[in-house]
């Protein structure tokens, strides 16, 4: 389990297929200070596991469903990417629950400065937006985020200018896919409701 506040941006040295997948290598300091094989680190949201380190990056594979649902597929050498350790058990809960099981891909659609902050306007398809509720959670890129407002087709949030400075999205352009998770609770209440429902 995650928190969504981001540790540190780390950045793709490689992402190759080999004969047993497809792998990614991502250089990163403070994500690697105590890291063993097996542990899981969320990159861009999506969790992962170490199969490799040493005393700079780490390396992840990735199953053909995380290609499918995620936009790590389509990052180069160079690219920058948000990093977060799991939770420890006794860690301080500063976010929200996040899983690191990316639900979709959204799209921004615009974005606009309002003072040192800046608006996001995401697309997402209806089967996820429907999960989205004004100041309620979602992760973009594993960066827990409040939503501001949802639209027919689309939801707003806003990043402070702290938060532009410590992860990706704020540089990112229009037209860029991001991860998104969903909070994890109102998947569970639909899920509760429509038992009743039949029962």
């Amino acid at each position: 389990m995650f928190t969504g506040i981001i540790e540190e941006i780390g950045r793709v040295v490689t992402l190759a297929e080999a004969h047993d997948g497809t792998t990614m290598t991502i250089e990163g300091t403070k994500v690697i200070e105590d890291v063993r094989l097996g542990d899981s680190i969320a990159v861009n949201g999506t969790c992962l596991t170490v199969t490799e380190f040493d005393a700079q990056t780490f390396k992840v594979g990735l199953a053909p469903e995380t290609l499918r649902r995620t936009s790590l597929g389509v990052l180069n050498p160079g690219d920058q990417v948000n990093l977060e350790r799991s939770m420890p058990a006794n860690g301080r809960f500063g976010g929200h629950v996040v899983q690191g099981h990316v639900d979709t891909t959204g799209r921004i659609r615009h974005r606009v400065k309002d003072g040192d902050s800046l608006v996001l306007t995401i697309e997402l398809d209806s089967e996820y937006l429907k999960y989205l509720v004004p100041k309620g959670y979602v992760a973009i890129d594993g960066t827990s985020l409040t939503v501001i407002d949802v639209l027919e087709d689309a939801f707003t949030l806003m990043l402070i200018a702290y938060t532009q400075e410590h992860v990706t999205l704020a540089d990112q352009p229009v037209g860029y896919r991001p991860n998104i998770e969903v909070d994890i609770f109102g998947k569970y209440i639909e899920r509760l409701m429509r038992a009743e429902e039949r029962a």
